[in-house]
């Protein structure tokens, strides 16, 4: 089991982590499923996925299973004096294993090379258990409030008013 900085030799491995942990019917056996809030089979798509994989200001960070298997990942993004934090997923067959937490702990090691205090995230307002998980490890609501993009409607209608909350957990090294 190992973290590490993922490349684009891992994109079609996180195509399908990413896609069926947040959407489609293998999302409904994990709790990170977001079918219930927007409509469409995919949350990122080939091309914004190599964006992220060879941008030098973005870090996926990917979590290998002792079969060298991806089923987990996170996406980092140097943002002024804080690092961003978004597309957290967990393979819904090994969700409450820990592997989330150690991937957000790999995000704050990665903070402290970037010598960035603060890691942002936004959360949908109504992943009350999500918001509660984040809670546990540190992060708070910062009170900031947003809509769901429109430029995301490509990956996924939203099936009702969808707002974003901002959580951010200081980082003290």
């Amino acid at each position: 089991m190992s973290i590490s900085k993922a490349s684009i030799a891992d994109l079609s491995a996180l195509l399908t982590l990413v896609n069926t942990t947040y959407r489609g019917e293998t999302s409904t056996k994990g709790w990170t499923s977001e079918i219930l809030l927007l409509a469409g089979e995919i949350r990122i798509d080939e091309e914004i996925l190599t964006d992220y994989l060879t941008n030098l200001k973005i870090s996926v960070l990917k979590y290998t299973n002792p079969e060298h298997q991806i089923i987990g990942c996170v996406y980092l993004e140097q943002k002024q004096e804080a690092l961003y934090l978004g597309m957290l997923a967990v393979n819904p067959e090994f969700q409450d294993g820990g592997i989330g937490r150690m991937l957000l702990q790999g995000a704050e090691e990665h903070a402290k090379k970037q010598h960035s205090n603060k890691i942002n995230i936004t959360v949908i307002e109504d992943r009350t258990e999500l918001i509660a998980w984040y809670q546990r490890r540190g992060y708070v609501i910062t009170g900031k409030k947003s809509p769901f993009p429109l430029e995301y409607h490509k990956y996924g209608k939203p099936l009702k008013d969808i707002i974003l909350i901002e959580m951010e957990k200081e980082l003290h090294f």
